[in-house]
């Protein structure tokens, strides 16, 4: 899959999204699970909404069991992003990963 920095950049610019895939980090939670996450201050609507543009920028794995959706963070789908930004918008400060596997 390719990765869209435009795409990326906007799901991470919320500040409710940050916050939610602080939540999603290494556990799989359902969408009412994310609103008690969060205190109840944003519904589940506006909750699920979040996760859908997180599902489209691929930061967060699905699974579902009956008629629940469980999310968790796409670890590895950020990590690769963020080297992507890195490549095209700080090229001099990426370590070249090369040299560090050499003996």
């Amino acid at each position: 899959m390719s990765i869209d920095p435009v795409i990326f950049a906007k799901a991470l610019a919320d500040e409710t999204r940050q916050e939610i895939m602080r939540h999603l980090c290494c556990i799989w939670l359902n969408v009412s699970d994310v609103v008690d996450k969060l205190g109840g201050k944003i519904n589940q609507p506006t909750v699920s909404h979040h996760l859908k543009k997180l599902e489209e920028a691929n930061l967060v794995q699905v699974r579902q069991e009956g008629r629940q959706r469980f999310y968790t963070l796409n670890q590895e789908q950020l990590t690769v992003c963020c080297g992507v930004l890195m490549r095209v918008f700080a090229p001099d400060h990426v370590e070249d990963d090369q040299d560090e596997s050499d003996p």
